[in-house]
């Protein structure tokens, strides 16, 4: 079960069709199977996952990106078709041959995506058999269905929109994503397909597309894990006309909006992590450098024992200070605040003599949690969003093969 609510609005993107349909590549009587065409002006910014086992689609759209003139994003979930060496590879590569085939260009401008099960053969025929309706069919189908069609263990759809207003003229961004496990990004952990009809150079969108994932995606932990098959695209048509290289101020206000519509997937993400029963928000201030906070707010987000605590609900403060303390980088203990929500349980790096145990247990029942730490040792803060670990996130994994 998500934690909280979720929008489901999106915008038609001038420029991009797509479709989505059933070819039981693991599941039975639901989409699994995407396919984007873009406009032949369209440019593709990626950023692929770090993982040193990188699934052979990360692989091949990567090489395939990097060439330039990319048109067609091929999208399945149910199989990583990762840990598959060179036949993989070549499985991923005849996938884009049978969208290429059809519509009768270059292998090149077809970039591949996979999520699901890691380890197993794509199943290459089914591919091959639903090519000619996928491609009849674009256009016929919304990013909705689109965000449906690449579920894995998620439970809901994460689908997400801007507009930036410019007196008369505008930019539209839709975007989606999959993920609820083996989630850390490292780079960006999922799948995140975004839409624009901005006008852009390729290395202004790259810088753009980095900039927002580091703020958003690069800022979100389930478990720690980092996918094999991670991957974040932004295509941009120049449909609207905006050309954000000429008018520097409509570029900041494109990033605002990217940045944010990013931020929404990400916490979508944690929202609806394997099991997940709370959304936690982890502030770190007054840390000497960012690094310093941004790895103490991933120790306390991804230690076990305090995300069992938020599951059960218990403020117990001295695992937030263990969770704290075993970080590389040296801090002063004696000058650390904790607070959760409006509670104070420890000032000057010992407890709070005033807390009192109903106080923590009020603020930790919620539903959406914030732990703020403050190291008071200078003026550099990060934040991290994370999920509780329950009994639900070990049956999910344990059951996902079965």
């Amino acid at each position: 079960m998500a934690v909280g609510d979720n929008r489901l609005d999106w915008f038609p993107i001038d420029g991009i069709e797509l479709n989505t349909l059933a070819a039981g590549i693991r599941y039975q009587n639901r989409d699994d199977l995407l396919l984007f065409r873009c406009a032949p002006e369209t440019l593709i910014a990626g950023l692929w996952t770090r993982n040193h086992f990188p699934a052979a689609p990360v692989i091949l759209a990567r090489a395939h990106q990097a060439k330039g003139g990319a048109r067609y994003l091929l999208i399945n979930s149910g199989n990583a078709n990762a840990a598959t060496g060179d036949a993989g590879l070549q499985d991923a590569l005849s996938c884009c041959q049978a969208v290429a085939d059809v519509e009768q260009v270059d292998v090149s401008m077809v970039l591949p995506f996979s999520t699901g099960v890691i380890g197993e053969r794509l199943p290459v025929g089914r591919f091959q058999l639903a090519a000619e309706d996928l491609i009849a069919g674009l256009g016929t189908k919304t990013w909705l269905d689109a965000a449906s069609a690449i579920m894995t263990t998620d439970t809901r759809q994460k689908v997400a929109c801007r507009e930036v207003s410019l007196g008369a003229r505008r930019i539209r961004l839709t975007g989606i994503a999959k993920g609820a496990g083996m989630i850390q990004p490292n780079m960006a952990t999922m799948l995140c397909f975004i839409g624009c009809d901005a006008k852009v150079q390729q290395e202004t969108l790259q810088d753009m597309l980095r900039a927002a994932t580091d703020l958003s995606l690069n800022r979100i932990t389930v478990d720690s894990d980092t996918s094999t098959n991670d991957a974040v695209v932004l295509m941009a048509t120049g449909r609207s006309e905006v050309d954000l290289d000429q008018d520097l101020k409509a570029q900041a206000e494109f990033q605002d909006a990217l940045t944010d519509l990013m931020l929404e997937l990400a916490h979508g993400l944690v929202r609806d992590g394997e099991g997940a029963t709370k959304f936690v928000t982890v502030e770190v201030a007054g840390a000497a450098t960012d690094a310093q906070a941004l790895e103490i707010a991933y120790s306390v987000a991804n230690s076990p024992l305090m995300k069992t605590a938020l599951f059960a609900s218990d403020a117990n403060w001295g695992r937030l200070a263990m969770a704290m303390g075993k970080v590389a980088t040296p801090f002063d203990a004696a000058k650390v605040d904790l607070f959760i929500g409006d509670v104070c349980l420890m000032r000057g790096g010992i407890k709070n003599p005033a807390y009192q145990e109903d106080d923590g247990a009020r603020v930790m029942a919620a539903e959406e949690i914030l732990l703020h730490i403050n190291l008071n040792a200078g003026d550099c803060s990060e934040t991290v969003w994370t999920s509780d670990l329950s009994h639900d996130y070990i049956k999910i994994n344990a059951e996902y093969r079965t």
